[in-house]
């Protein structure tokens, strides 16, 4: 019924009008038939989450603030070679973004990476989960190691398994290594011969041949298509009863980060990378269907799980790539967070804009209400929760459970 092996053979020839990952994943969710979306939860939940993001002023501009990104220059200057680094910082960082839970969680033990605060701060820390690959990276440049650039890291003479093995090392009082190791490197060579061998030797060169293949009028959901047709390791894809569901986590956050880092300080700027009409419609992408937004969906009563799931959760147990229980964990988060973006459409008077054939002009879309930017804030939220940082108090919650463990390069 549940087929555990993904899906990396020929990619798909298709240019879809709407995201297959919506209506294969509400079939999933049907088929799999264990966790369960809670309405009351989605209304509730929706009103707290547009309040709080036009409170702290939550925009895709929020991407630059972050100490740990390498920010373009502006205005957009492709000749300018922090562009081409920041763009195949992104690039890398997409292509690794999966699996960093720990065995050792909320310990010192567990697997980090000790490297600066931010760019530009002398105080140094010890940085863990997701960012831990972005600080190994930014050490590694830092150390004059062009770890980021795919003619460097495909090649294993330039960079062979063993320099890898030191960009990737873990703190002095780490007991954990970085989870997939051997696979994140067959990625990183695999990734980057296609950049070299067919993109001119960068992700800039390949959404230039985007660009030219659409004739600027490429949409955020044709970016991703065509990363799913270049690259056979962003093909984030199952079978469940002899339907094709598609997440497509990965390929959609690349595409998500590229548009929130070149995000235009005006409205009448066009995106570069979508510049022409329709624009991105960046709400035609999902949420990112991981390990972490799940988690965030249960706390906020979004996701319902039968008592055994919990147990499961509690007890830390894995669950198996591919099966019924992760299929339906990955499911019902996009569907959640699609049912909490159109809530949120209707609290506040706006409606769909993409799809309806109506163009949006060149500049970025007006209508900001898209899973992206609910994914990145609801990402946000669930590490600040757990770091103690932040908590929820204004909606009523469910107790803060594990997130599901599951080892996968998919997410």
């Amino acid at each position: 019924m549940y087929d555990e092996a993904p899906i990396v053979g020929e990619a798909i020839k298709l240019v879809w009008a709407v995201n297959p990952v919506v209506p294969t994943c509400e079939h999933a969710l049907e088929e799999t038939n264990i966790v369960q979306i809670n309405q009351d939860g989605v209304k509730k939940a929706a009103e707290y989450i547009s309040l709080r993001m036009f409170v702290e002023s939550y925009t895709p501009r929020t991407w630059q603030t972050h100490p740990l990104h390498i920010c373009p220059p502006e205005p957009y200057t492709p000749s300018e070679p922090l562009t081409k680094e920041c763009l195949d910082w992104i690039f890398l960082i997409s292509s690794l973004n999966f699996s960093f839970w720990s065995e050792r969680e909320r310990t010192e033990e567990r697997y980090g990476v000790e490297w600066r605060k931010g760019w530009g701060k002398e105080e140094r820390t010890v940085h863990t989960g997701y960012w831990s690959l972005v600080a190994a990276l930014n050490r590694a440049l830092e150390e004059n190691i062009p770890i980021t650039d795919p003619a460097f890291y495909s090649s294993e003479v330039l960079c062979p398994d063993s320099l890898i093995t030191h960009v990737f090392r873990a703190a002095s009082q780490s007991k954990e290594t970085l989870p997939l190791l051997r696979e994140r490197i067959a990625i990183m060579r695999e990734v980057g011969s296609i950049l070299c061998n067919d993109f001119g030797e960068s992700y800039l060169g390949f959404l230039n041949a985007f660009q030219k293949s659409r004739k600027g009028q490429g949409t955020a959901l044709e970016l991703v298509q065509m990363v799913t047709d270049a690259f056979p390791s962003f093909r984030d894809e199952r079978w469940v009863n002899g339907q094709r569901v598609f997440f497509w986590k990965r390929p959609q956050i690349l595409v998500a980060e590229t548009w929130a880092a070149f995000y235009p300080s005006g409205s009448s700027l066009p995106h570069p990378f979508f510049p022409k009409s329709p624009g991105p419609c960046i709400s035609s992408l999902t949420m990112f269907a991981d390990y972490r937004v799940p988690q965030i969906l249960h706390h906020l009563r979004i996701l319902v799980y039968p008592q055994w799931l919990e147990e499961k959760l509690r007890k830390g147990e894995s669950i198996e790539p591919g099966s019924r229980e992760e299929v339906s964990l990955r499911a019902a988060s996009v569907v959640g967070v699609e049912r909490i973006r159109k809530e949120i459409l209707r609290l506040t008077g706006n409606v769909e804009r993409y799809g309806d054939g109506e163009a949006h002009g060149a500049g970025p879309e007006k209508e900001e209400v898209s899973s992206v930017l609910i994914d990145f804030y609801l990402w946000d939220l669930a590490k600040r929760i757990e770091s103690g940082e932040d908590k929820i108090e204004e909606v009523e919650t469910a107790g803060m459970l594990p997130a599901h463990r599951t080892r996968s390069i998919w997410y």
